[in-house]
């Protein structure tokens, strides 16, 4: 097991200690316990018009929910970060809900980096399964921050995996958050320039993520293609 100070295991400490809490007050405390069943239910309902109109109607918390919802949707797959995206832009427009989005798009992939860097590899798997964490750990090896920033342009593509396993490889932090922010932040400005029509986000997510797996794939074939030139 890897030796690492105090100071380092602080992001990890955080995050178990305001997990914990989060999980006391919900068995203590029945109002609060009320207020994250209808919560969950509204958030995993995939109807982005009753998600905003809940939103709307928390007043200053609705922006801190929102936050609250990337961190618990690292764990609960059944919250796509995309949807949290478009609920910040539907609900507060193009600037306010896409800085709110990007913010929670890099709290959460902090948060996940941190779990990948300071728990064991075991664990990690646990989390996201063996196959996964072995074969995103191989391409993250290869292909790294623009692997990162591609995932983050396709919405539909597992953003929370890749932050896991980043933590568990050689990445620095900075390099990591870097091609996050480089990537998600066309993304969540092609949601904010759609506008409210669903019907047009809903597209313009799918042709998002077309275009981020094409990118990709062009990307290994231009890779690969350099290294039979070089070994040639």
């Amino acid at each position: 097991m890897r030796n690492v100070s105090l100071s380092k295991l602080i992001p990890a400490i955080v995050t178990v200690t305001l997990i914990g809490s989060l999980v006391l007050l919900y068995f203590l405390h029945q109002e609060f316990q009320d207020f994250a069943d209808k919560g969950w239910t509204v958030l995993t309902s995939g109807d982005e018009q009753r998600i905003k109109n809940w939103i709307s109607s928390l007043s200053y918390w609705g922006p801190l929910i929102i936050l609250a919802g990337f961190l618990v949707q690292m764990f609960a797959f059944v919250i796509p970060s995309w949807l949290l995206i478009v609920v910040s832009v539907l609900a507060y427009g193009p600037w306010r809900g896409g800085g709110l989005a990007l913010g929670g798009v890099l709290l959460a992939s902090a948060v996940a980096y941190a779990i990948g860097q300071y728990l064991s590899e075991y664990t990690v798997q646990k989390l996201i399964g063996k196959k996964s964490e072995e074969k995103m750990k191989t391409y993250l090896d290869r292909y790294g921050f623009w692997l990162i920033a591609l995932f983050r342009l396709a919405p539909f593509l597992s953003n929370d995996t890749i932050s896991f396993v980043a933590g568990l490889s050689s990445m620095r932090f900075r390099k990591f958050i870097a091609a996050t922010a480089l990537g998600i932040t066309p993304l969540i400005g092609f949601v904010a320039y759609l506008g409210e029509s669903t019907d047009r986000l809903k597209s313009g997510l799918i042709w998002s993520s077309v275009i981020g797996l094409i990118g990709f794939a062009a990307y290994v074939w231009w890779d690969q293609r350099q290294q039979h030139q070089h070994h040639d």
